[in-house]
């Protein structure tokens, strides 16, 4: 199969570029806020819980909406639907923006919902439209994803000596713009792509009934956990190991710009191979060094974890994105596939931090919490070995449904 996209009105770079600009715009909004949160809290005058929420909210959007996104895009099509979530995220980080906390939650919530139906539209986007070039796509859009939210961490704060937080958080309404400019030409011919995508629907069901649907639903659940779990704990874990709070911070940006080159080549290789079952084993695995590293290894280390923590979540995160391709046997099927795996995923992703800060209040110590993200790697490994083997979960739907008949 070619990889040129199924309207043949427009060539392959534009779309391309649309395709990053939207990956731009699902991790920059969320990523400024913390540098940010101490700010707000204090001109806001919020209590600690109520500026946690900033960060838990869009994640608990994540979970809630995740699941309709497929069906909007059956009935109207995947791109027109895109653009409509790029203008609510653009509203909803305007209103964010705006001087007050009831603006401020209402426009966070706005952006989670739209976030989350990029989210689970974007695999699925790469199936239907670079068929033969699915590994190197879904490349390209992890690694935009990723370097914008690390951009979006290192600048909130200068941003902010200028023209304070509302501007360091608007400021990214310019990216969601220039989407919104690019996309015009590229949502045309919508009624026939909806009725294409419509008769390949209905999956869900069959689904929900699928061990294998199961496997990549629990990778993605438990990949996000680590990864949410470093970023809002790490720097008080490394500050009870002895570490300045500033080398924690420029510690935790070493993890995430750790990820960028492997967000791109593991997609690559994984596209190329019959099963992905040890790339998903290699990712777990270092996920797994990293943590017992953090737990046994001395502070002289500390740089070797979080570098290999970030190839390990970079890995493991690009991967689980190509799953909802790779085990599916259409688009709409992969966008009922991610939504189904994004919904348990950032559920746990929403729960885990706030459960390993109780774990740590509880006991007064990270080593319990860190034994408990040792475990969640050894789970991350067996589910791993499950979902990167060489099937597709339309197949086993329909067996178990020819069995259950």
């Amino acid at each position: 199969m070619n990889s040129k996209f199924h309207s043949g009105s427009r060539p392959v770079w534009l779309l391309i570029c649309g395709i990053i600009l939207i990956s731009a715009t699902m991790r920059a909004p969320l990523t400024s806020v913390g540098p940010l949160a101490g700010a707000i809290r204090d001109q806001l005058h919020l209590s600690n819980a109520m500026a946690g929420t900033m960060t838990t909210l869009p994640l608990i959007a994540f979970a809630l909406f995740s699941p309709f996104a497929p069906g909007l895009a059956r009935r109207f099509g995947m791109r027109p639907v895109l653009f409509s979530a790029i203008l609510v995220l653009g509203a909803g980080i305007l209103l964010r923006s705006a001087s007050g906390s009831v603006s401020l939650f209402l426009g966070t919530a706005m952006l989670g919902v739209a976030i989350a139906v990029c989210n689970v539209l974007m695999p699925a986007l790469v199936k239907q439209e670079f068929p033969g070039r699915i590994g190197s796509v879904t490349g390209v859009y992890s690694v935009s994803m990723n370097l914008f939210g690390a951009i979006g961490s290192g600048i909130s704060i200068p941003i902010a000596v200028f023209w304070g937080w509302q501007g360091a958080l608007g400021v990214w309404s310019a990216l969601c713009l220039a989407a919104l400019l690019l996309w015009l030409p590229l949502v045309r011919g919508r009624g026939a792509e909806a009725a294409v995508e419509a008769r390949r629907g209905g999956t869900q069901s069959g689904l929900l009934r699928s061990p294998l649907a199961w496997e990549v639903t629990l990778f993605m659940g438990l990949q996000s956990l680590t990864f949410y779990v470093a970023i809002a704990w790490l720097p008080e874990i490394l500050a009870e190991r002895g570490i300045p709070a500033d080398r924690a911070g420029l510690l935790l940006s070493v993890m995430q710009l750790s990820q960028l080159p492997f967000t791109f080549i593991v997609p690559v290789i994984a596209g190329r191979m019959s099963h992905q079952r040890w790339l998903a084993a290699a990712g777990s695995l270092l996920l797994l060094i990293a943590f017992l590293g953090l737990l046994y290894g001395g502070t002289q280390w500390i740089l070797l974890w979080m570098i290999i923590f970030g190839i390990g979540g970079g890995g493991t995160f690009s991967l689980a994105m190509m799953f909802f391709n790779l085990r599916t046997e259409s688009s709409q099927q992969a966008a009922e596939l991610s939504g189904m795996a994004q919904s348990f995923g950032y559920l746990l992703a929403a729960v885990g931090p706030a459960l390993f800060g109780y774990i740590h209040d509880v006991t007064h110590s990270w080593h319990i919490p860190l034994l408990l993200m040792v475990a969640v790697s050894v789970a991350l490994f067996f589910c791993g070995l499950g979902a990167g083997s060489n099937r597709l979960v339309g197949a086993a739907a329909r067996r178990t449904e020819i069995a259950a008949s």
